[in-house]
């Protein structure tokens, strides 16, 4: 089969951003019924919600950018390239015809500055590049695709990554934060055929990096997992989304297609989803969801699933953010950042802000990069970073790196949220309790039985009882004892808010609540 036309090229072309949370179906329809001659490709989206539903028009190496673009902007957008010419209305940019990543005009020209917020690396082709295009795909990997290589050399492959000395990235990452060549290796050489698994099931709102990629640029993340699996010496791979993340899934399914008609692999791509639960995301109760159970679970280890995973095979699983490093590193590009946790991490930056946005920042910067690309109403009070069981802060001058995130009691699961003055900090760190309560699978006592006396330890507080100590005991039982990560980080809000906002819990307990947010407690 022909994989599906490209956007990259000396050609006029209409790129319309299909994806995220702004559908531009109907702009892509309205395109194509008005063009004539001139190409229009539905893109993926950037990441930035606040130039969506973002339409770019490309002609003679210059390239228009349209932000919020209506039904009929996308129509004058064809009619002016049609007559010869570029749109007016929005800032334009100049650049070699043939480049693989979207180029950025001026941040002053634009509506957010989230597009200039970092590096765009493994972001590079999103919103660019044609989803499904192996053409376009390639141009950014100078013509060889990753899995030609893997089967050209599958030892290269893995001498290059563990060299690179990657490690995981995000929740539901067989190796978050830790050096990925060891699953890798423990996997190959255990008896058995090895499978790879592409973990994107996330139902944290929040957390949108690894839909942004499957959506926006799936062909990096599957021609990696498909290097990866020439390592290891798989014979499949799986890519594992959301049910309800029909787009991801879809673009997913024609990536894969592309790359079959494209590469001489013998290795079958699988695309599959599971239920739309916190805990469907966790590494075992991901593989519990492949296999078909009702009932998700964590299981103990070990083993681990590199020993014993999907059908008690050998199974590396990493998330798409990782895969996307392992493409960087294969490609041959210098990754930078910190030398003991090399590349970029994703973040999406979400809480009391205008419009959510995903932001790239090298492992040697700071989060505090973040904080101009989004604009937040008033002054900014907490952050949680890494997601719904992340730490809380006062601080984003924090590495973005592994070491730096757990150095400063932070999450490494790419979202920072941030709040403004009204946020009542208890309140906060309670609800996230109560999350851990509901959404336990139940199978340890330490997670299910602590979840539920954090939230009642909590409660004491607002009766006029705050237990300091019995909430630091509960917080290490939890996160030392419990089987799998929702355990072990369940209570992480609840201790970083002790640590940063104490004298809030103090006031609670006398019957005040500094922010004025908590009923039947007084400012």
């Amino acid at each position: 089969m022909a994989t599906p036309k490209g956007a990259i090229g000396n050609e006029p072309v209409v790129r319309i951003a299909v994806g995220g949370e702004h559908d531009g179906t109907d702009r892509l329809n309205a395109a194509r019924d008005t063009a004539e001659t001139v190409d229009v490709v539905a893109v993926g989206p950037t990441g930035v919600e606040a130039l969506a539903p973002l339409v770019l028009a490309t002609r003679d190496g210059a390239t228009a950018f349209l932000p919020r673009c209506t039904v009929e902007d996308a129509r004058t957008a064809v009619e002016a390239l049609e007559d010869g010419s570029l749109p007016d209305g929005g800032p334009t940019v100049e650049h070699d015809p043939t480049t693989s990543t979207l180029p950025l005009p001026p941040e002053e020209t634009m509506v957010s500055t989230a597009l200039t917020a970092g590096v765009r690396r493994a972001l590079g082709g999103c919103g660019w590049q044609a989803p499904a295009s192996v053409a376009d795909y390639r141009t950014s990997c100078d013509g060889a695709l990753l899995a030609e290589d893997g089967i050209d050399d599958p030892d290269a492959v893995h001498e290059r990554v563990a060299d690179a000395a990657l490690r995981g990235r995000g929740r539901g990452d067989g190796s978050t934060d830790d050096p990925i060549s060891g699953a890798w290796t423990t996997a190959s050489e255990t008896d058995g055929e090895p499978v790879v698994v592409v973990n994107a099931n996330e139902a944290d709102d929040h957390a949108r990096a690894d839909r942004l990629l499957l959506e926006s640029a799936p062909l990096a993340v599957l021609d990696a997992a498909l290097a990866t699996a020439h390592a290891v010496d798989a014979t499949d791979v799986l890519v594992y989304t959301n049910d309800t993340e029909s787009l991801a899934r879809e673009r997913a399914q024609e990536a894969a297609d592309a790359l079959a008609a494209e590469c001489d692999s013998p290795v079958p791509i699988q695309v599959v989803a599971g239920p739309d639960e916190y805990t469907a995301g966790e590494m075992t109760m991901a593989l519990e969801a492949m296999e078909g159970n009702d009932r998700l679970e964590a299981r103990r280890r070990p083993p681990g699933p590199a020993e014993y995973g999907l059908y008690g095979r050998p199974t590396v699983i990493h998330t798409p953010r990782t895969f996307a490093q392992v493409g960087q590193a294969l490609a041959g590009e210098g990754l930078g950042g910190v030398p003991g946790d090399p590349g970029t991490r994703l973040f999406t930056v979400a809480g009391d802000v205008d419009a959510p946005a995903t932001i790239e920042l090298p492992t040697d910067a700071t989060l505090a990069d973040v904080r101009g690309a989004v604009a937040l109403d008033g002054g900014l009070k907490t952050a949680c970073v890494g997601g719904r069981f992340g730490g809380l802060t006062r601080d984003l001058d924090v590495p973005a790196s592994a070491s730096g995130l757990r150095g400063a009691r932070l999450g490494t699961n790419g979202v920072i949220e941030l709040f403004d003055e009204s946020t009542c900090t208890v309140a906060l760190a309670g609800r996230r309790a109560k999350l851990a309560r509901e959404e336990n699978c139940g199978r340890c006592v330490p997670c299910r039985e602590g979840s539920k006396q954090l939230v009642d330890l909590l409660r004491d507080v607002y009766d006029g009882e705050y237990q300091d100590g019995m909430l630091r005991e509960l917080a290490r039982t939890m996160r030392e004892t419990s089987t799998c990560e929702f355990g072990q980080e369940a209570s992480r809000p609840v201790t970083t808010a002790m640590e940063s906002f104490e004298p809030e819990f103090r006031a609670h307990a006398d019957g005040r609540c500094p922010s004025g947010s908590c009923d039947g407690v007084s400012s």
